[in-house]
C-alpha cells in the first residue's frame, strides 16, 4: 500500500478533528477510541519504510493533528488573551507531537512490542509531567474527555482521570493492531485475539461503572447550601465599572432572597472582593457587612473568593511571587483567594495555588525575573501571584465538615482536588469567574470537568461562577439545578457531607507515575540499544 503526502495531511487533519470531538457540549469521549487511528496507520508507514521517510518528517505530521486539536478545543482563551491563548495552542501541540516522535524512534530502535508499550508509557508520562512543571496547560488530558460520559466512568474514584486517558490509548492501540491486517497484510493468526482484546478493554470497564452508577448510594448527611451567581461583567463592571460595594450588595441581596434558618452556608465566586489586606481584615467593611448579615442565620458560614495582599513577615525567607513596592521597598504577596466567615473573630482563608500562566505566575520566574511586567491584565491581581505549600480546609468550628475551596483552574487537576480530602474536606466548594471566555465552550468544558472530580472524590459539589454555570453536583458526577449563563441568580440546594476516602484520593496520580518510570526505563533502553547498535 502506497500513501502520499496528501494522504498523510488527510491522516492528520482526521486525528485532530476526532480528538476535538470529545471537548464539545454535543460530544462523546468515546470518539477518543478511534481518533489515534489515523496518526498510528501513518507512523507504521513511516516505520515499514525507513529509507525514504524521517522521522523527523512524520513529527511534522503530527503536529498539524495536535494544532488542530489544541486549536479547535481551547480557541476561547483568545478572548482573554490573544497572546495566551497563541502560545497555549502553540506550545501544547508541540510537546505532543514530541512524545509521538519519541514513540516513533522508540518503535524503529526496539520493535513493535516495544513501541506500542512506549506510547502509551510516554503520553501517561507527559500528561502526569503537565500537571506539574511550570508551564503546566492539562486542560485537554485524555479522561478529561469523558467530562459528559459519566455513566461509563464511575470507576474514575480507582483510577482518576488519567484511569480514562489508558484506557483510549490502549483502545486505539489494540484497534489499530486489528487494521494492520488489511492495510499491510499483517499475521492473522492473533486478529481473533486482539478482536476479543478490544471488546475487552472498551465493554468491561462500561459494565463495571454501569454497576457502578446504578448501585451507589449517598450516606445521608445533608447540608443546606446558597449559591451566588452575581454576573458581573469581568470586563466592564468588575475591577473599576462597579464600585466594591455595588458589587457586595448585589451578592447579599441574591444571599438574602434564598437564606433561611436551616442554611449552612452561602456560596460566593471567585473574586468577589477585591483588593483586602489581610492583617487588617476584621476591620474591613465589607467584611463587617458578611458578619451582620451571617449573624442574622443560626449557623450560616459565608465562603467566597477575593484578592488579597500579605505582609512579609520580619525574617520572613522570600518566597514565590514576592512583590516590592517600588516607592516604600515594602515587601509584599498578593493572592487570589478564598475565605470562610462565619461567627467566629478568626477567618479562614486559603491561597489559590495552581495559577493560570500568563495571568497569575510568569513560567520560570526566576530566570524571566524581567518579564513579570508583561503578564496578561485581566483586572485585579496580576503578575505572579503567591501560593501555598498545602490544600486549606475550611472547617466548622466542632470540626464535624470541611469543605475544599477549590479555586477556578483548580478543579482540572484530580490528585490536587484529592489533597483537599486527604486533609479533611468532605465537600467541595468551587469557585470560580467563568466570564472571560465569553459565551464559547470555555465555560461549559470547565463545568463537565467538575463531574469528574466529584467521582474521584465521591464528594458532593457546589460551584458557584460569577457569570455562570452555577450549580450542585452529586457524588455520581450528576449536574443539578444548574443556572444559565450570564443571568443574575442565585440557587439553593442540600448536599450530602461524605467521609469516606477513595482508592484514588488516597493513591493520587499512581498511573502517571508508575508511567513516568517506565518512561524513564525505556527511554535509557532505547538510548543505550542506539548507541551498542552504531557501535557495531
Amino acid at each position: 500500500m502506497k500513501l502520499t503526502r496528501k494522504h498523510f495531511f488527510l491522516f492528520s487533519v482526521i486525528t485532530g478533528l476526532l480528538l476535538s470531538v470529545a471537548w464539545r457540549t454535543w460530544g462523546t469521549g468515546f470518539v477518543l477510541m478511534i481518533a489515534f487511528l489515523p496518526l498510528l496507520m501513518m507512523e507504521e508507514y513511516f516505520d515499514r519504510n525507513k529509507a525514504k521517510n524521517r522521522s523527523v518528517i512524520f513529527m511534522l505530521y503530527s503536529l498539524i493533528s495536535f494544532f488542530i486539536w489544541n486549536a479547535i478545543s481551547t480557541w476561547w482563551i483568545w478572548y482573554a488573551s490573544p497572546f495566551g491563548a497563541s502560545a497555549a495552542i502553540i506550545l501544547n501541540a508541540i510537546f505532543m507531537s514530541f512524545i509521538f516522535w519519541l514513540f516513533h524512534v522508540t518503535k524503529r530502535r526496539l520493535g513493535e512490542r516495544f513501541g506500542y508499550f512506549a506510547f502509551v508509557f510516554y503520553w501517561l508520562a507527559f500528561e502526569y509531567m503537565h500537571f506539574h512543571w511550570e508551564l503546566s496547560w492539562s486542560w485537554l488530558t485524555l479522561g478529561n474527555g469523558f467530562g459528559h460520559d459519566i455513566l461509563f466512568v464511575q470507576w474514575y474514584e480507582f483510577t482518576g482521570h488519567q484511569g480514562g486517558s489508558l484506557w483510549v490509548l490502549v483502545v486505539n492501540v489494540l484497534l489499530f493492531l486489528v487494521l494492520k491486517k488489511y492495510m499491510f497484510g499483517a499475521d492473522a493468526r492473533s486478529q481473533k485475539a486482539n478482536r476479543i482484546g478490544v471488546a475487552c478493554v472498551i465493554f468491561i470497564p462500561v459494565f463495571v461503572s454501569l454497576i457502578q452508577y446504578f448501585t451507589y448510594k449517598e450516606k445521608e448527611d445533608p447540608y443546606e447550601i446558597v449559591v451566588i451567581q452575581p454576573n458581573i461583567d469581568p470586563y466592564n463592571e468588575k475591577f473599576g465599572g462597579m464600585t466594591q460595594e455595588q458589587q457586595l450588595s448585589i451578592i447579599l441581596e441574591l444571599a438574602d432572597s434564598l437564606a433561611g434558618n436551616t442554611t449552612d452556608y452561602v456560596i460566593g465566586p471567585e473574586t468577589a472582593i477585591s483588593g483586602m489586606w489581610e492583617e487588617d481584615m476584621n476591620s474591613n467593611i465589607e467584611i463587617q457587612r458578611i458578619r451582620k448579615f451571617a449573624a442574622m442565620f443560626p449557623d450560616l458560614k459565608f465562603v467566597l473568593g477575593l484578592t488579597s495582599f500579605r505582609l512579609q513577615k520580619p525574617g520572613e525567607p522570600e518566597e514565590e511571587g514576592m512583590r516590592t513596592d517600588k516607592r516604600s521597598g515594602m515587601k509584599y504577596y498578593a493572592y487570589n483567594a478564598a475565605m470562610q466567615i462565619d461567627k467566629r473573630e478568626e477567618i479562614q482563608i486559603y491561597h489559590k495555588s495552581k495559577l493560570v500562566l500568563g495571568v497569575e505566575k510568569m513560567p520560570f520566574a526566576k530566570l524571566l525575573a524581567s518579564l513579570g511586567d508583561i503578564a496578561i491584565d485581566l483586572g485585579g491581581t496580576t503578575g505572579t501571584l503567591g501560593l501555598q505549600d498545602d490544600r486549606e480546609v475550611f472547617f466548622t468550628e466542632d470540626k464535624k465538615n470541611g469543605i475544599a475551596p477549590v479555586i477556578c483552574y483548580e478543579s482540572i487537576f484530580g490528585e490536587y482536588v484529592g489533597e483537599y480530602v486527604q486533609n479533611g474536606a468532605n465537600m467541595i466548594f468551587i469557585i470560580t469567574n467563568d466570564g472571560w471566555w465569553k459565551d464559547t465552550p470555555g465555560y461549559r468544558q470547565h463545568l463537565s470537568y467538575a463531574s469528574l472530580r466529584a467521582i474521584e472524590t465521591r464528594r458532593s459539589i457546589a460551584r458557584s461562577a460569577n457569570t455562570g454555570i452555577s450549580c450542585f453536583v452529586n457524588q455520581r458526577g450528576e449536574i443539578i439545578d444548574p443556572t444559565n449563563w450570564w443571568v443574575r441568580t442565585a440557587i439553593k440546594g442540600t448536599i450530602n457531607a461524605n467521609d469516606y476516602m477513595t482508592f484514588y484520593v488516597r493513591m493520587g496520580d499512581y498511573i502517571g507515575r508508575g508511567a513516568a518510570f517506565f518512561t524513564v526505563l525505556l527511554l535509557l533502553y532505547t538510548l543505550v540499544y542506539a548507541v551498542m547498535g552504531k557501535r557495531r
